[in-house]
């Protein structure tokens, strides 16, 4: 589990990377950067819960231990 979640996150960094090429800077709210701007959103959260998730088996495994 712990190797899948790092793959999901480093595709959810992949995914941020690809839309910031697809912004248009000088019309940030307009077209096709609008869509980019919300999967950079999508991805930034997921990229959050998944670091959340792994934080969390973390926390599970240390109390398993004790």
């Amino acid at each position: 589990m712990k190797i899948f979640t790092t793959i999901l996150i480093f595709l959810a960094i992949g995914l941020i990377i690809f839309n910031f090429t697809l912004l248009d800077y000088n019309h940030p709210f307009e077209g096709e950067s609008v869509v980019a701007l919300v999967g950079i959103a999508a991805a930034f959260c997921a990229v959050f819960i998944l670091l959340i998730f792994k934080m969390s088996k973390k926390i599970e495994d240390k109390l398993k231990n004790q």
